[in-house]
């Protein structure tokens, strides 16, 4: 007879093992799942969260509150609700607005009863051609800066300053356009919010006619930026077409009236005969002269050498001073 083997050691037969006691798997493999249960069910754990929850809650609407002082989140919701087809047929509208009609916006009451039907809104941009947005005058800003650079660099220009010093020179452009639109706001007695927001959304049309501008000119002229006839001529187009697009647009927001195509409820209403004057005015300067000393200042910001030298030895005379 032969005695039996020895028995092994419990003790030592997971020395040293990562998974003490889950190598067997059926037993023993559902040892971390109450651990981990309890650190989500523990108390301190669930306050916590709370804690962080109530402060990212609160940091939110403290957000909120603080910008809706200056323009509303809710407003400016609907400049930006946009479709691709309202894209491409809004910028065809922008460079070629020639036999485009009609030019007033569409609007439907605010409820379906017609006994509530005393209040009228705007529809949004994708739903109406006609309606202003910001998600074209954005995209183009950023595009401007973007292709002046690429622009400067295909001609051996680029330099560091050169996204800088255009960046610097569309924002300042936006900058005075938006204050001389504000200002314009306040002389012609413009007091509604939303009108103000279709202003600034107008104002940045422009820098579609400007790319486009760029492009033809560069490919014209062969590398040599927007001078010369063709460059002139490219520009002559574009700024006419933005300043007739301006001009049939803004017609309704500054030059409102009673006629029967306007609804009762629509808050547009007819102005003194002294203010329609100043604001016809104010339209044809704005559409006219106001674009054109801006659309040639962003059009010549084509990232020429001497362009950059002297803009660069003007920053380091400023940061030295």
């Amino acid at each position: 007879m032969r005695s039996p083997p020895p028995p092994q050691s419990q003790s030592n037969s997971n020395y040293g093992s990562p998974y003490n006691g889950q190598v067997g798997g059926g037993g023993g493999g559902g040892t971390f799942a109450p651990a981990f249960g309890g650190f989500i069910n523990d108390p301190t754990a669930q306050m916590g969260y709370q804690v962080g929850k109530t402060a990212l809650n609160a940091g939110q609407e403290y957000m909120e509150q603080n910008i809706n002082r200056y323009v509303s989140i809710s407003a400016l919701k609907h400049y930006f609700n946009v479709s691709t087809p309202y894209v491409l047929r809004k910028l065809l509208l922008v460079l070629f607005p020639w036999r485009h009609k009609p030019w007033s916006r569409e609007q439907r009451p605010s409820h379906s009863t017609p006994a509530d039907a005393s209040n009228y809104y705007f529809l949004p941009p994708r739903d109406d051609i006609n309606s202003p947005d910001m998600y074209i005058p954005v995209m183009a800003f950023v595009t401007y800066i973007l292709l002046s650079t690429l622009l400067a660099g295909l001609r051996g220009a680029f330099h560091p300053e050169v996204m800088g010093l255009t960046a610097t020179t569309a924002f300042v452009v936006v900058l005075l356009e938006i204050l001389g639109l504000k200002f314009g706001t306040y002389v012609l007695s413009i007091s509604n919010d939303s009108q103000l927001l279709d202003l600034v959304a107008y104002s940045g049309y422009k820098f579609v006619g400007v790319i486009v501008t760029l492009v033809i000119s560069e490919i014209l002229n062969r590398g040599q930026g927007t001078g010369g006839w063709a460059g002139w001529t490219v520009f002559g187009y574009t700024f006419m077409a933005n300043a007739f697009f301006l001009l049939r647009s803004l017609k309704y927001v500054l030059l409102p009236d009673s006629s029967n195509s306007t609804p009762a409820g629509s808050g547009m209403h007819t102005v003194a005969r002294s203010q329609r004057n100043r604001r016809t005015q104010f339209l044809f300067i704005y559409s006219y002269v106001v674009q054109f000393v801006f659309m040639w200042i962003l059009s010549r910001q084509d990232g020429s050498p001497a362009q950059i030298k002297a803009a660069a030895g003007a920053a380091k005379g400023v940061v030295g001073g």
